[in-house]
């Protein structure tokens, strides 16, 4: 039996998105939104937002070349000795929004989650969940930070 989690709604009115956050987690400081796992403060749910000229996200390309061109900007980072991808996709959100959705590991301690949308500005949720190979994240964290990204929309 998994255990019941609880989730509240986010609602950023100015910037356009909604998310669910763990309850348990707490607001911080930083990006346009960020949440961190009040257990252990590496672990945080973030939003930014940028203005774009584009019109859709496959205008970037398509999502393994953009989650390439991430993972490279991760590599480039003095804390970064590995990173890898371990799966992109692209689906359809709310009104037809394009949505690209990276899963990787990054230094083998840290696992990320990356959700990209784009409607008039650049969305980018990341999800940073710390485990370690002897300590993997767990089934039911890893169904909790799915819901999360599974959760986040922009209005169209």
């Amino acid at each position: 039996m998994s255990p019941c989690f609880l989730y509240g709604l986010y609602t950023d009115s100015k910037e356009g998105f909604t998310l669910l956050i763990p309850s348990s987690w707490t607001k911080g400081d930083g990006a346009t939104a960020l949440f961190q796992d009040a257990s252990m403060g590496s672990n945080n749910i973030g939003v930014v937002v940028n203005p774009v000229r584009l019109a859709n996200l496959g205008d970037f390309g398509i999502p393994e070349f953009v989650a390439d061109k991430h993972l490279q900007a991760e590599r480039l980072k003095e804390s970064t000795k590995e990173a890898e991808l371990i799966a992109a996709s692209e689906r359809s959100g709310d009104g037809s929004l394009q949505i690209y959705e990276f899963e990787y590991i990054i230094d083998s301690t840290r696992r990320g989650k990356k959700r990209i949308l784009t409607s008039k500005k650049l969305y980018l949720l990341n999800i940073v969940h710390s485990d370690k190979p002897e300590s993997p994240l767990e089934p039911h964290k890893q169904i909790i930070l799915d819901q999360v990204l599974h959760s986040f929309n922009a209005a169209a």
